[in-house]
């Protein structure tokens, strides 16, 4: 309940809070590096969260 509560007090002055902190602490260079690090991250999970069912199928087969 307490996250429900936490959640719903974020707003616009604190998201640009947030982005503020984040651009203070990684610089304005490092973001595009972060984003596209957790990009690759996301696309690779993704990727081997599809190809789970296939395996254990074609290893049942075996």
């Amino acid at each position: 309940m307490s996250a429900t509560i936490f959640l719903g007090m974020i707003g616009g002055p604190q998201i640009i809070i947030i982005v503020v902190v984040i651009l203070l602490l990684f610089g304005g260079r490092k973001i595009p590096e972060l984003m596209r690090g957790l990009g690759s991250g996301i696309k690779e999970f993704k990727n081997a969260s599809k190809e789970d069912p296939q395996d254990n199928k074609i290893e049942d087969k075996k």
